[in-house]
């Protein structure tokens, strides 16, 4: 067993959260004491929404003149069905990646989501202060997503490229 196994065999899933920023999230206190034990189906499926986070407007700068909001949102959405996907694929052998990636989904990703597809169906990406709201609100949640993404993974066991590029901010 590797040492990053061994460490991650005796956290507590409280620590676990707390270790990658993530410690704000609303849940039941009991669960948190829990013991934070990844099995292989959670490293599999932690594996793969780390690709899909990493290499998504999720986590990577939009610089001002690039890309569309329509589609950035789009993106961030489509984690939705992403993650869904990946839990029907692992079954209940991933529970420990499910009881991370739901609240992650219903706590930091649905605000942002609801809030702007609203906006979006009433027409808030033709009028350029609002494109520049947008822009703001997804450089915030981009942080939080980032911090999930390096929970993943460490949950994966494997290096983490968050960092990887440098990027202009």
């Amino acid at each position: 067993m590797l040492q990053s196994e061994l460490g991650l065999l005796s956290m507590k899933r409280r620590d676990f959260l707390e270790k990658w920023g993530l410690s704000s999230l609303k849940i039941n206190l009991g669960f948190l004491e829990g013991d934070f034990a990844p099995r292989d189906p959670d490293r599999a499926a932690a594996w793969e929404l780390y690709i899909e986070l990493l290499t998504r407007v999720t986590t990577q700068y939009l610089p001002p003149d690039d890309g569309d909001e329509k589609t950035a949102l789009d993106s961030v959405y489509a984690i939705f069905k992403e993650t869904r996907e990946i839990l029907r694929r692992h079954g209940s052998g991933c529970g420990e990646f499910a009881k991370l990636a739901i609240p992650v989904l219903n706590q930091i990703v649905r605000p942002f989501t609801a809030k702007w597809h609203s906006l979006s169906l009433a027409g808030a990406f033709k009028d350029a202060a609002r494109c520049r709201e947008f822009r703001n609100e997804l450089a915030t949640l981009q942080p939080r997503l980032q911090s999930y993404t390096k929970a993943l993974a460490d949950m994966a066991g494997v290096e983490d490229l968050t960092a990887l590029e440098i990027t202009d901010t």
